[in-house]
């Protein structure tokens, strides 16, 4: 029964990766006939100097998107968990983000802040007018926001659906022997998300590497190389200096990475043995 899965699988994700590793040793512009290079585009994408850069950035965008994803999404998934009917509609709200593309918001987020016709002149605000994604300094934080945006939402309704899992016995036990909310929310909710926590991490951390439409349509990497993460590095290599064999090295780079990374988080958090969070309820 999975020999199709498997066939599909093969042909459109293990074939291609395997083209892509055999034409990272590959010398190539896209048009012509490519020539064998060996390894002599792996030496040349991990002395570069950009590239290390682009890897550094990526690094920051992962760890700064998981920090400020995580706690939000974990707090309002528990809050709009709840049965109280205002929370329906704020639950609407929160949701809004899913159905736009990335490529919609990042288009409505530039446009809100623009300098000079966006949402700050519009409204007279001096603070809301500045140059939010032509300054250095400021257009990482822009990115991580509109990241944030976007995403907060997927994470926030894994959440929603696992704390609604946990059963009510618990927190009534608790109840009756005097805990507050706060030692529920630390004692109960908490260790009955751990596998939630592990794969809403999984799929932040992993998708960090895959953010390229947002960050390309609001700064195209730039001002410079302040947003220029790994993909879009991969990118600029490929189609803009018309060199798919170093574009090929960080795809594979992106891939191992991504990988490492997964498999690495279910062992550190036990997933991979799949015991019952429900044991003694």
């Amino acid at each position: 029964m999975a020999i199709p899965a498997l066939a599909f699988f093969g042909a459109f994700a293990i074939i291609p990766l395997l083209g892509v590793v055999v034409l990272s040793l590959m010398s190539w512009d896209g048009l012509g006939t490519p020539q064998w290079t060996g390894i002599d585009n792996w030496t040349r994408t991990l002395a570069s100097a950009d590239t290390a850069h682009a890897a550094w950035l990526s690094l920051v965008v992962m760890v700064l998107t998981w920090a400020i994803q995580m706690p939000l999404s974990l707090l309002i998934g528990v809050f709009i968990a709840g049965q109280q009917r205002y929370r329906s509609f704020l639950s609407l709200l929160y949701f809004l983000p899913l159905v736009f593309s990335a490529a919609a918001t990042a288009i409505a987020f530039k446009a809100l802040l623009d300098p000079n016709f966006g949402m700050g002149p519009a409204l007279g605000l001096d603070f809301l007018s500045q140059n939010w994604l032509g300054d250095p300094n400021l257009a990482l934080a822009v990115v991580l926001f509109v990241i944030a945006w976007c995403f907060v939402p997927f994470h926030t309704l894994l959440y929603q659906a696992g704390v609604r899992q946990i059963p009510r016995s618990l927190y009534e036990a608790a109840m009756i022997d005097g805990a507050s909310t706060w030692k529920q929310f630390w004692m109960i909710t908490i260790p009955q998300l751990r596998y939630t926590i592990v794969t809403s991490s999984t799929l932040m951390l992993v998708g960090s590497l895959t953010y390229f439409d947002l960050i390309y349509v609001l700064t195209q990497g730039g001002p410079g190389t302040a947003t220029r993460i790994l993909p879009l590095d991969m990118y600029l290599v490929g189609f803009r200096s018309f060199d798919m064999g170093r574009a090929s090295v960080i795809a594979v780079i992106l891939v191992v990475v991504g990988l490492c990374l997964s498999l690495a988080l279910n062992r550190m958090s036990g997933a991979n043995r799949m015991e019952s969070q429900m044991e003694g309820a």
